[in-house]
C-alpha cells in the first residue's frame, strides 16, 4: 500500500513538473513572439517614417521647382512710390509700386493696366496674365474664361511684351505662344497665392480699376 502511494506521489510530481516545463516553454515562445512582433513594428515604423520623410522631401522639391521656361528675380524692392517706375522686365514682376493695387480677383480688363498698380497686386499673391496684338481672338477668349474662374488673377493687354502671352507673379514670369500651352495652368496653380507671395492673404478687392 505504501509503495502504491509513493508511486502515485511520484507520478503526481512528474505530472506537475511536466506542466511547469510546458508553461515555461509557452512563456519562452510568447517572449520570442512578442520580441519578433515588436521588431517588425519598429522596422515598419522606421521604414514608414523614412518613406513619409522621403515623400515630404519630394513634395517640397516639386513645390520649389520652377515651371519649365520661367524666369525668376530675387531681392525685389517693395517701396510705395507715387512716380512711374522703370522696371527691368516687361511686364514687371516686382519692385517698387503704387500705394494702391489694381483689383485682381478674377478681373478681365480690355485696356492696359498701370504697371505700378499691377505690381502691387502681385505683392498680394495675384497672377497677372497679359497678351499683345499677336494673340489670337480665340486665345484671348480662353484666357478670359480661365481668369474669370480663378481668384487672385487678372488679365489685361500689354503691347510691350516679347511674346503673345505672359504670366507674371511676384518674382516669376513665364512667356508662351498659345493659351493651350499646359504651362499656363501649371503657372496659375503654382503661383496664385503661392509661396512667393510677399503679403499672403492680402486683399485683391478694394483697389482701383484702370
Amino acid at each position: 500500500m505504501g509503495s502504491t502511494n509513493k508511486a502515485k506521489a511520484a507520478a503526481r510530481r512528474a505530472r506537475i513538473e511536466e506542466i511547469r516545463r510546458a508553461e515555461r516553454a509557452r512563456e519562452r515562445r510568447n517572449r520570442v513572439l512578442t520580441l519578433a512582433i515588436a521588431t517588425l513594428i519598429l522596422a515598419g515604423l522606421t521604414g514608414g517614417g523614412w518613406y513619409l520623410l522621403g515623400l515630404a522631401e519630394q513634395t517640397e522639391q516639386a513645390e520649389a521647382a520652377p515651371v519649365r521656361g520661367e524666369q525668376t528675380w530675387t531681392d525685389l524692392s517693395r517701396n510705395h512710390v507715387d512716380a512711374q517706375v522703370d522696371y527691368p522686365m516687361s511686364p514687371p514682376a516686382g519692385g517698387d509700386h503704387s500705394q494702391v493695387w489694381v483689383n485682381c480677383d478674377a478681373q478681365v480688363y480690355t485696356q492696359q493696366v498701370p504697371n505700378e498698380t499691377a505690381v502691387h497686386a502681385l505683392e498680394h499673391g495675384a497672377v497677372w496674365v497679359t497678351y499683345n496684338d499677336k494673340t489670337s481672338t480665340a486665345d484671348v477668349s480662353s484666357l478670359s474664361a480661365r481668369v474669370t474662374n480663378t481668384a487672385y488673377s487678372f488679365l489685361s493687354p500689354y503691347q510691350e511684351q516679347s511674346s503673345p502671352i505672359a504670366l507674371t507673379a511676384w518674382g516669376h514670369q513665364l512667356k508662351v505662344d498659345t493659351a493651350s500651352d499646359p504651362r499656363v495652368g501649371e503657372f496659375l496653380d503654382k503661383y496664385v497665392q503661392g509661396r512667393q507671395t510677399p503679403e499672403p492673404g492680402a486683399s485683391c478687392t478694394g483697389g482701383v480699376t484702370p
